[in-house]
């Protein structure tokens, strides 16, 4: 789970997005790749349902889909790392018991780990969107135990998608 630094919120998403859609205070961009995100009524629904089962208010979600380049740059500039990665998240909360904050996910880097690990896109992109969410929820996944838990759970809250 990251913080944006003071006043940083949206910095890097300031510019016209090539299209957005919002549902459930959960917003779908897309910056710099062409992606169309099918379903996003139903992703929000479902997204709003883990929330739900998690206890959870929902105040503002934003995700940023966009290019390798793009995250990398995000991955620079605020957290200092010079790695490539699927999906960053922010929470931008001031309290604990709510959910607020932006998820950039790489549509290429995800397009990639589905074909490696040969599984479809779609799924792929559903489990690095709701582990995002899984961050902002307070789980982490920074060593091997954390890993398998954070696993598990992605797995379940996978098969809450009714679509």
């Amino acid at each position: 789970m990251i913080q944006h630094p003071p006043g940083t919120e949206h910095e890097m998403n300031s510019g016209l997005p090539q299209d957005s859609h919002e549902s459930h205070g959960i917003e779908f961009l897309v910056e710099d790749v062409p992606f169309e995100l099918a379903d996003a009524e139903a992703l929000g629904s479902w997204i709003e349902r883990v929330i739900d089962v998690h206890e959870y208010e929902l105040v503002q979600l934003t995700y940023i889909f966009c290019s390798d380049e793009y995250l990398h740059r995000v991955n620079m500039e605020y957290l200092d790392h010079d790695t490539y990665t699927d999906v960053i998240t922010f929470d931008n909360a001031d309290d604990a018991d709510i959910i607020e904050g932006d998820i950039f996910i790489s549509v290429e880097r995800v397009r990639e780990n589905a074909q490696q690990l040969g599984v479809p896109f779609i799924d792929e992109l559903h489990r690095v969107m709701i582990h995002g969410v899984l961050h902002l929820l307070g789980y982490a996944d920074k060593d091997l135990i954390s890993q398998t838990a954070m696993r598990a759970k992605e797995d379940y809250c996978l098969s809450l998608r009714t679509f």
